[in-house]
């Protein structure tokens, strides 16, 4: 009597399969930049030809607003490689080993949320309801196309199209798709282990909590 022989277990991904990765909101960095150019057009015409407290006010307003508009548009950020996952948010800066990473969700916002049960926006990665409903139009377009090309039948089954296989997704939930498949291969690795750190953007927060006071100032003293 024999004995079934054992297969050997599948070999776990290495660190060098997962290229480093970066998600940044293309829209976002554009809208941000015409803002930033509406508020310096704006405030240093103030600086130049105010009068009175007209240049200071305009000073503080753009001491304060400038930080602010980077903090929503241009530096929110979400970078991933094989060990770990950092999302920087306008205000934040999360990292998150892989191995402390619980699940990423895609609703209303995209979020990842840690082993603790605590939620994290990814503000780099926003929601286009929009987007979604042209990506499933174009989906069912390509579904019943694959299926009047075959006869609605291929090597994977009865009705199982290619168009099912691979689905159009956009490119913020195509971006999560790949997270979550790098946290799935990657979280019991031992490089992807340790501690959830978050820490605040004082280069942001400083120089906006300044402007506010200064204006805040200026506008008391009348």
């Amino acid at each position: 009597m024999t004995t079934p022989e054992h297969e050997p277990p599948a070999p776990q991904p290495s660190a060098s399969e997962f290229q480093d990765r970066v998600h940044r909101s293309s829209a976002g960095i554009a809208g941000g930049v015409l803002l930033l150019a509406i508020i310096l057009w704006l405030g240093v015409d103030a600086l130049v030809t105010g009068q009175g407290r007209t240049p200071w006010l305009a000073l503080a307003g753009m001491i304060l607003a400038v930080p602010l508009v980077v903090a929503f548009t241009v530096r929110p950020a979400v970078y991933a490689n094989a060990d770990r996952l950092r999302v920087r948010n306008p205000f934040r800066v999360i990292v998150l080993p892989w191995g402390q990473v619980s699940g990423l969700r895609s609703g209303y916002s995209n979020e990842v949320f840690d082993k603790a049960g605590t939620k994290y926006q990814l503000w780099a990665l926003p929601v286009s309801l929009r987007a979604r409903k042209r990506a499933a139009r174009r989906q069912a377009r390509a579904t019943v196309a694959t299926a009047r090309a075959t006869g609605g039948t291929s090597a994977g089954g009865a009705g199982d199209t290619a168009a099912d296989r691979d689905p159009i997704r956009t490119d913020t939930d195509q971006f999560m798709n790949d997270l979550r498949e790098v946290q799935e291969a990657r979280e019991h690795a031992e490089s992807a282990q340790g501690e959830v750190t978050v820490r605040w953007a004082y280069e942001i927060v400083g120089p906006a909590l300044a402007g506010a006071v200064v204006l805040a100032v200026l506008i008391a003293v009348g």
